[in-house]
């Protein structure tokens, strides 16, 4: 463990408002406290009797970054090459890919003997909200993790090195599965972004280089540097890996909370109903990725190799650039310039002699750059910098996000069936520019279910938030307009002869048919005349079988 703490550091932390990832600034709803034992196997092997408390189902909160690689450049065109159009999310489907999947039953038993055999540093309890989680990675999200798998064997061999640097356990680098899915692009509703979550903050205290133009939080080398001296700090606080993994997402301020109000007992499982929701699903998840990484063999997961392979290097350049002046020099797509750059925030690179940046480019272009250097500075050089100096942020970035700007507030819209992004845009008095950048969108695509950021007026943010109950009819009257007769949808009257389901938010046609013996998801969608697996809304009525 590293030594030589700075105990104001510490001292800070204790009263930090802050952590790597947001958290509620409400203490937590304090529910009622349960019975919670954690299954083990014992000293002879074995299984422990247990009462199978948490049993919470968290998929909702740990899918937001799942789903953020739908969205990533890097993965349509490494992964998905020309198979799909661009932004295909059904590549992304919550089933199983309507895969023949055969495995063998997963039992607690089996789960709790796996994790006991990885000899893990920090303990992995068993609990139902863990084998929940674990379905979440190893049934459900199976492309997406696959694909995690494949971006692991570049990243994980980085966070080795650094952890092992600090002295730290290597196994943390699973936590940044459940942070950001390994998407170094990934921000968070919370205003937390890159492959460790860091908000503002904790970034800025952590020596991160947080400005208009450069987020180091995003760069896989300094946030990871930045998140062990975050972790070692935090373990010098609590001395308990589990409390440390809590504090790293809702703060050391509700952990220290949590521990008052449960007499002082400074056990996660103990104070676990203490806690923000969000969190009590954290070291769950955690156990459940460290799983899931271990185990995909035994799950018939196969790492996603990409199409293509991009060898980089790093040359520093220390004058002003925009990305676009290198793309149209470099012939290099300049979405490739951002994945291969994610700290420039608005496609400058902010150089000067006094302080040079480091510029990530295929290996194969380096050469070329560097011949070229001349001509790629001067290219256009008047329109991205006059007089040789960098615009206002405002007026030089295609769009900016207002973050921390006096009389903006954050809601999240939930997309319901019919929404579309010019339909929310005047909803909520903003422009589709802005929708598609706040939530990293590069088209117009959305799909039913999807929590959408938006900045409203602080003094109107009450009523926006209220949009998520009003219905369709409703929300064209708050802009003056009715909704035309074509457009609403009489749903057909229910055949008496057949059970049915009422599709709940968060449902795929695989949740539903697990519900139900001997049903398939080929069977549903045929009795049901689904074509598009995406389509389901809540409140939609479908067949399951027909009555006995």
């Amino acid at each position: 463990m590293k030594r030589g703490i700075n105990f104001f550091t510490v001292f800070l932390l204790l009263l930090s408002p802050f952590t790597a990832k947001s958290f509620s600034p409400y203490s937590p709803k304090l529910l009622p406290m349960k019975r919670i034992e954690v299954a083990k196997i014992d000293t002879s092997g074995q299984l422990d009797t247990f009462l199978a408390y948490p049993d919470e189902v968290l998929d909702e909160i740990f899918s937001i970054q799942l789903d953020s690689l739908v969205n990533n450049w890097y993965i349509r065109k490494a992964y998905l090459g020309d198979t799909a159009s661009p932004f295909d999310s059904s590549f992304f489907s919550n089933e199983i890919d309507n895969r023949e999947i055969k495995q063998e039953p997963l039992t607690d038993s089996l789960i709790i003997k796996r994790l006991n055999d990885l000899n893990s540093c920090i303990d992995l309890s068993f609990n139902q909200t863990v084998k929940n989680m674990i379905t979440l990675y190893t049934q459900k999200r199976r492309t997406q993790v696959e694909i995690m798998l494949g971006l692991a064997q570049y990243y994980f061999p980085l966070f080795e090195e650094i952890l092992d640097r600090y002295q730290l356990p290597l196994e943390l680098k699973y936590m940044a599965v459940v942070e950001s899915a390994l998407n170094a692009r990934a921000f968070s509703r919370a205003g937390a972004c890159g492959l460790w979550q860091f908000v503002y903050g904790t970034g800025k205290m952590y020596g991160l280089e947080i400005t208009s133009f450069v987020d180091e939080r995003r760069d896989p080398v300094k946030s990871t540097e930045a998140a062990a001296r975050y972790l070692s700090d935090l373990y010098e606080i609590y001395k308990d890996w589990h409390l440390v993994i809590a504090a790293y997402n809702c703060g050391p301020g509700n952990v220290n909370k949590a521990i008052a109000r449960s007499g002082g007992k400074r056990d996660y499982w103990t104070i676990y109903y203490r806690l923000p929701k969000e969190t009590r699903g954290y070291v769950p998840a955690y156990i459940s990725a460290t799983y899931a990484m271990s185990y995909y063999k035994e799950h018939k997961l196969v790492p996603r190799e990409p199409s293509f392979n991009i060898v980089c290097d790093t040359i520093m350049v220390n004058n002003y650039l925009h990305f676009e002046q290198i793309a149209s020099q470099l012939n290099i797509d300049i979405d490739m310039l951002r994945e291969l750059n994610p700290m420039y925030r608005l496609d400058v690179i902010p150089a000067s002699i006094e302080k040079p940046y480091p510029l990530k480019l295929p290996h194969e272009l380096v050469i070329r750059f560097i011949e070229l250097e001349d001509t790629i500075t001067a290219h256009n050089r008047e329109k991205y910098f006059p007089n040789n100096e960098i615009k206002d942020p405002a007026k030089t970035a295609y769009h900016f996000v207002p973050v921390d700007v006096k009389g903006k507030a954050k809601v999240y819209y939930t997309v319901k069936s019919g929404d579309a992004i010019g339909l929310i845009a005047e909803w909520f008095h903003v422009r589709t520019a802005d929708i598609r950048y706040w939530n990293n969108l590069k088209g117009n695509l959305i799909r039913v279910g999807q929590k959408l950021l938006l900045y409203v007026p602080e003094n109107k943010a009450p009523q926006y938030q209220k949009y998520n109950s009003l219905s369709f009819e409703e929300k064209q009257k708050t802009i003056g307009k009715d909704t035309d007769d074509t457009l609403k949808k009489k749903e057909e009257p229910l055949d008496p002869e057949y059970i049915y389901y009422t599709v709940r938010s968060g449902d795929s046609l695989w949740d539903i048919a697990q519900q139900f013996q001997g049903i398939s998801v080929e069977y549903l969608k045929k009795l049901n005349n689904i074509t598009n697996t995406r389509s389901l809304h809540p409140g939609q009525k479908l067949k399951i079988r027909k009555k006995s």
